[in-house]
């Protein structure tokens, strides 16, 4: 069932409104997308604007970016981060690679785990030309491991009897979303949040270089050329103009909440750009992708800082 052109706008209006409601969840866009897809309501008046939705949501999302606590947290965990996001995301190729998931799922899972869940995998789609459909299954592995770690990472911790520092840092590597490490830490203790949010702040950065090594691998083959990610250049200045201009925060906080809309509503557009056929093509092995590479890295992350 296809509606007319004048109701889908109507819907999509609607779509976009309750983007902005408090509670109106990025994994609620998503659902709401593919619930779109299935009565019909699509226009290409709307979805072909996602990618650049999504590159100025990271965009905007800069300005929430504290340089300052950012450099304090890099000076004393920068190799062990770095280490891990590296680790993670050659794991996370090996791994698709032998569980034949599609190449650009593979690299949007593998950078949504190493570094910060959806926002790098917003980041990094445009930059590797990935398709609706790669970003939803990937948002939509992290959304679900998301909900799990909000759940299991307390209990693990206590039973684990981890101090509120083991936590904190094991919760910002292992734990997708800024959200999600947020809301498990501060479950746990006052210290643990302050950890999380530092480490978790320190590893987002990690979207700059990840973006730049995926666009040079990533060049187009006909014409020899490399897709610069320039979003990721404005990103970087978002960040400095709002360590330059502390006495600006009030405007810099509203335009990173614009951001995270901004990635709501990119998630409303690709979901209604996806159809059932194409959901049961992805088969199983993105989830299971996706699971073996967050336990092997949640368990190894907490050994090394447990034991």
């Amino acid at each position: 069932m296809q509606l007319s052109s004048k109701k889908t706008s109507y819907f999509f209006f609607i779509g976009i409104a309750l983007c902005f409601m408090p509670g109106f969840s990025p994994a609620i866009a998503l659902i709401t997308g593919l619930f779109f897809s299935m009565f019909g309501i699509k226009t290409a008046q709307f979805t072909k604007y996602t990618s650049s939705v999504l590159q100025a949501s990271i965009v905007l999302m800069g300005f929430g970016m504290n340089l300052s606590m950012v450099i304090e947290a890099s000076k004393s965990g920068f190799g062990f981060t770095a280490m891990s996001v590296i680790a993670t995301i050659s794991i996370g190729l090996l791994l698709g690679k032998l569980l034949k998931v599609e190449k650009a799922t593979t690299i949007l899972i593998a950078a949504g785990t190493a570094i910060c869940g959806g926002s790098a995998i917003a980041a990094i789609a445009p930059v590797i030309n990935a398709k609706n459909k790669q970003v939803l299954f990937a948002m939509a592995v992290v959304f679900v491991l998301n909900s799990l770690a909000l759940m299991l990472f307390p209990i693990i911790g206590h039973y684990f009897e981890m101090s509120q520092e083991t936590f904190g840092f094991w919760s910002a590597i292992a734990i997708h979303d800024t959200s999600s490490v947020v809301g498990a830490s501060a479950a746990y203790g006052e210290k643990a949040l302050e950890i999380a949010t530092t480490v978790k702040l320190t590893r987002a950065l990690w979207i700059i270089p990840v973006s730049i090594v995926f666009a040079i691998f990533n060049k187009n083959t006909e014409s020899g050329k490399i897709k610069i990610p320039w979003f990721i250049g404005v990103f970087v200045l978002a960040i400095i103009l709002a360590h330059l201009l502390p006495q600006w925060q009030d405007v810099f906080a509203q335009l990173n909440l614009l951001g995270k809309k901004g990635m709501i509503i990119a998630l409303l557009f690709i979901g209604s750009n996806i159809s059932v056929s194409e959901i049961k093509e992805t088969g199983s092995n993105t989830f299971i992708l996706g699971i073996v590479l967050w336990v092997i890295i949640g368990g190894t992350s907490l050994y090394f800082l447990q034991f």
